[in-house]
């Protein structure tokens, strides 16, 4: 048989078995087995690398698409000299994902623009790098998909969609005050995440301020003592961070003296 004919026979099977990659790159691989004079070992894993490759590749897409972030940023994206408030090596520490493996919870507060949003973000995106399930809500709509969910009578069918990830992201808390039933939708869900599953809160509202935003101290109390049982809190001060490069451009100076000219 020759070797045209083996390679082409070779790669239907790699066809039949499901391996499309490793099918498409295998006269590549063999071409660079001959000249590197590889050992069967060799090619072997130099094919299936490029087939995990893909794969994996493949579910990062599957996986930021589920996880319904308003945008995707890492670590690597954040400007950290521009907020000096946040300890880098704290935020370095929660993208080992301890916390996710404890059941813990991460709580980003302070005013708006000054990247708690982004933070979260990239620790959810190093979650799904490592293969945990991750999904991205903010507080507005996580209560209106709640309420709709028990007015027509499937609340415990649909919490499933936020209890069952191993991170939940819930972004601007605080931002609206919650009537009695979304406090207790809210309240329930963070129940039930209680120890099973990690939670990652954006918020521009102090935790002294909580009792005024659910509208009950009582179950304010409940919630934050859930909530701050095992967690990190991390403070957040300083400028907006999405008018960082308008800062530094003097922009806002220039603005500044337009308006009292």
């Amino acid at each position: 048989m020759s070797e045209a004919l083996v390679l082409a026979k070779a790669e239907e099977q790699l066809l039949e078995l499901g391996l499309k990659r490793a099918a498409a790159v295998l006269p590549a691989c063999v071409e660079w087995a001959a000249g590197h004079q590889a050992t069967y070992a060799e090619f072997l894993h130099r094919l299936l690398e490029a087939e995990q490759e893909e794969r994996y590749s493949r579910y990062m897409h599957a996986r930021l698409r589920m996880a319904n972030f308003p945008y995707h940023k890492t670590l690597a994206d954040f400007d950290f000299s521009f907020q000096p408030s946040i300890d880098e090596r704290q935020i370095r520490e929660l993208a080992s994902l301890t916390f996710i493996q404890e059941g813990s919870n991460v709580i980003f507060l302070g005013p708006p623009g000054v990247g708690k949003t982004h933070l979260a973000v990239a620790l959810g995106m190093e979650a799904i790098r490592q293969r945990m399930s991750v999904y991205f809500v903010t507080m507005q709509r996580l209560v209106a998909d709640l309420r709709r969910a028990y007015q027509e009578g499937r609340l415990d069918k649909r919490l499933r969609i936020y209890t069952q990830p191993k991170l939940l992201i819930c972004d601007e808390v605080g931002y609206l005050p919650l009537d009695a039933l979304d406090a207790a939708n809210f309240f329930r869900l963070v129940s039930e995440r209680y120890e099973h599953g990690s939670l990652i809160i954006t918020s521009n509202t102090s935790f002294t301020n909580w009792g005024t935003l659910f509208g009950d101290q009582v179950l304010a109390s409940a919630l934050l003592d859930r909530l701050l049982h095992h967690a990190t809190t991390i403070n957040i001060r300083g400028n907006s961070y999405r008018m960082k490069d308008k800062l530094r451009a003097g922009v806002t100076h220039a603005l500044k003296e337009e308006v009292t000219a």
